[in-house]
């Protein structure tokens, strides 16, 4: 009986099939395990804010009901606590937390827009009474904005916000200095456009004039200097941190970040570990969700503006509402319509900035030119 020498090849050839599809159930058991492992990481990095929670459910029957359906309401709060590591290099305290910046950001039901409205610190408001940390009572008092934060945290300023728009807060998201470093390190930096050279020791910042990319260091300076730059005015340090946010949203907007896992895994791991949420907000799929959500609004609706405000009649380092203006932006975010913007600025008799456009506000969008 003779061999075939060719019979051992076929029978070779016929493992390779087994072997690539074991090889490739190892692959996938084993790529499935560490994405799990990164979700679980990611996913624990969040912090959320069960004692806000608490505090509104105790306040329920005096809080606004949402107006419209699946359209959402999100209070974005920088904290300025400077009493924790890492952060009081900007100035050393108790740790008396304040909020350096809040915005209320509408989603449009159906993810049509997107709108962030600034609420001016120092904007005079009625602060309803409120819980302190510990146990105490404040009096509910007519006071500057940012004294909400500082008294009663996120459930002070919400009912605060609340009480001055009509408008139910959904959601809230606390995000210190160091995670906002971090947030601009993760995406590379943020594109600015400066018209003139900034100098300000307080702010640790000192850039030229031009076209330039900001981290995270430069960057938290840029948003919190006020005195060095422009008129020393907190209107423009506030039109400085729209034109930032905006720039921000463009790069998250970009394929190079959202669609690279590379590139979105420091992104997400920076973001996560830089949040305090409310329950509602604290995984990794619901913050992930919204902001895949911005990612298909078309960047001219998404809009940046502040409330109409003018300086306080009793105190010009103040500010007050301008009426019937602010109550009709308010009337607008309730029911989910559009909100225009205009970057057109004609001077008033008051000195106070208006917008040219009818029925507009003075804002930008992200659709616009840093350099504009």
């Amino acid at each position: 009986m003779t061999t075939d020498s060719s019979d051992p090849i076929p029978r070779r050839r016929r493992r390779w099939p087994r072997v690539l599809a074991l090889g490739m159930a190892v692959l996938v058991l084993s790529a499935s395990g560490v994405g799990w492992w990164f979700y679980e990481r990611l996913d624990g990095n969040i912090r959320t804010d069960t004692r806000t929670a608490h505090e509104l459910r105790k306040y329920e029957a005096e809080r606004p009901v949402s107006a419209v359906r699946d359209a959402q309401n999100i209070l974005l709060i920088g904290s300025d606590n400077r009493g924790g590591e890492g952060n009081g290099k900007y100035g050393r305290d108790t740790g008396t937390q304040r909020s350096d910046t809040t915005i209320l950001l509408h989603l449009q039901a159906g993810g049509r827009s997107a709108t962030a409205v600034s609420i001016p610190r120092d904007l005079m408001v009625d602060i309803p009474a409120c819980d302190r940390p510990g146990g105490k009572s404040a009096q509910a008092r007519f006071a500057q904005f940012n004294w909400a934060f500082e008294t009663g945290g996120a459930a002070c300023t919400i009912r605060t916000v609340e009480k001055l728009t009509g408008i139910r807060v959904d959601h809230h998201v606390i995000v210190d200095f160091n995670g906002f470093k971090r947030l601009v390190n993760a995406v590379g930096g943020v594109e600015m456009c400066l018209k003139e050279p900034v100098d300000d020791d307080d702010a640790h910042l000192k850039l030229p004039a031009g076209r330039q990319i900001l981290h995270g260091e430069q960057a938290l300076g840029y948003v919190r200097a006020r005195y060095s730059i422009g008129d020393g005015s907190d209107t423009e340090r506030i039109g400085r941190q729209q034109e930032f946010m905006s720039s921000l949203v463009k790069k998250v907007q970009s394929n190079g970040v959202l669609l690279n896992p590379a590139k979105l895994y420091p992104v997400l791991n920076a973001a996560t570990s830089s949040l305090t949420t409310d329950p509602g907000l604290d995984s990794l799929k619901d913050l992930y969700d919204l902001v895949r959500g911005l990612r298909d609004i078309p960047r001219e609706k998404i809009r940046f503006l502040t409330i109409p405000r003018q300086p306080y009649t009793y105190n010009k380092n103040r500010d007050e509402l301008v009426q019937p203006d602010a109550d009709r932006l308010f009337r607008q975010l309730r029911l989910d319509r559009p909100v225009p913007v205009s970057h057109a600025v004609t001077a008033s008799t008051s000195g106070v900035p208006k917008t040219a456009g009818l029925g507009s506000y003075q804002g930008t969008t992200t659709a616009r030119g840093i350099c504009e």
